[in-house]
């Protein structure tokens, strides 16, 4: 599909660079099958929800993932910023850096930030490898829990560009930006759709017979990579590791037989279902990389429901939205939110999208 299909208008003012407080006061709008919209809050989330459905989240944590340092070994020592965004084994992960074109393979980095020195010395890494848009192999000089006790002492929280090129990172993004359920860390984007969660709304939920099931996917930052080829079908999605238990498998296919419904919390959860997700619907256990890109016309198989931040113009998440309930139906609801001043993306408010059967 072209990707220009997937654009809209959406006015700088209405990314949110702070969370609401508390976090369950965030506002929702309800996108239902008909299209009809309704302006609700995420506090009223069990309303819209049976006895015997089933909300899935992520359990995934962010990893400190901002490095920030300089080049050293030659004549000049520019300064050099890195995202972790994927790991490769024990030493070794994939950054995007910038400005990428100080950097060649061979060429180390000491990262560190000025005041705040890593309790094991200097945190070096060199260029192993460097390939397109700032992607580059870093080798570091640390290995296994040595180098995540370093970079979690010298990093900080990868804010997603549109924030980060707002405002600097804090101490207050520390906690903002992690899930109440976060517990498996290796991700460098939180899956921000389970930012709006507190224990009130988790027992609210369970009051109302509604099951909730953690799974992990470790978010990466492709996730803010836009689309910049004219055709959705020559995007390559970065791939990113996930994990459904047997058990919770088993669980979730109990309930979708006596009738309960899967709902999702965030594309990062709708994105592992689906990956795991049989022909018949039927969810398996998961251990693996996914790199599926959901854009209409795909068939979904596990997820019903679907509550999510409001994502970009001509991003993937954008285009999965519509895929779940129909291209024309969320411009509609995108309009309606803009016009309303809903607040969009990681820190923004949310959706609450029942997905158009119409459209297998």
């Amino acid at each position: 599909m072209r990707t220009d299909l997937f654009d809209f208008e959406l006015p700088a003012d209405s990314i949110a660079l702070r969370p609401a407080s508390p976090r369950d006061s965030a506002r929702m709008l309800v996108v239902q099958p008909d299209g009809v919209l309704r302006d609700r809050s995420i506090a009223d989330l069990p309303l819209w929800l049976e006895p015997g459905d089933q909300v899935v989240v992520n359990d995934t944590k962010v990893i400190a993932a901002q490095l920030k340092g300089r080049r050293i070994g030659r004549d000049t020592e520019p300064k050099i910023e890195a995202t972790l965004i994927k790991r490769l084994d024990g030493s070794r992960w994939q950054a995007l850096v910038k400005p990428a074109k100080k950097l060649s393979p061979g060429d180390v980095v000491r990262f560190g930030n000025e005041g705040k020195v890593c309790l094991l010395g200097h945190l070096d890494a060199e260029v192993e490898h460097k390939g397109d848009d700032g992607e580059v192999t870093l080798s570091f000089s640390f290995h296994g829990p040595t180098l995540d006790s370093a970079i979690a002492d010298l990093g900080s929280p990868p804010l997603p560009p549109y924030i980060a090129s707002r405002r600097a990172a804090d101490e207050r993004d520390a906690a903002d930006y992690q899930t109440m359920f976060a517990a498996s860390e290796g991700a460098v984007a939180a899956p921000t759709a389970g930012l709006h969660f507190t224990p009130m709304l988790e027992d609210a939920l369970r009051q109302r017979g509604v099951g909730i099931h953690r799974i992990t996917l470790h978010v990466g930052a492709g996730t803010f990579l836009p689309v910049k080829v004219e055709d959705t079908a020559g995007h390559k999605m970065h791939s990113e590791w996930g994990a459904i238990s047997r058990d919770t498998a088993e669980a979730l296919n109990a309930a979708r037989a006596n009738g309960g419904r899967i709902v999702a919390v965030g594309t990062t959860s709708l994105r592992l279902l689906e990956s795991a997700a049989a022909e018949d619907g039927t969810i398996e256990p998961f251990d693996g990389e996914t790199a599926i890109f959901i854009t209409p016309g795909y068939r979904f198989r596990a997820v019903d429901i679907l509550l999510t931040n409001f994502h970009l113009p001509r991003s993937t998440l954008f285009m999965l939205v519509s895929a779940f309930s129909g291209l024309e139906t969320m411009k509609l609801a995108y309009a309606h939110a803009i016009q309303g001043g809903y607040r969009f993306y990681s820190y923004g408010d949310a959706c609450l999208l029942f997905r158009d059967k119409s459209l297998r």
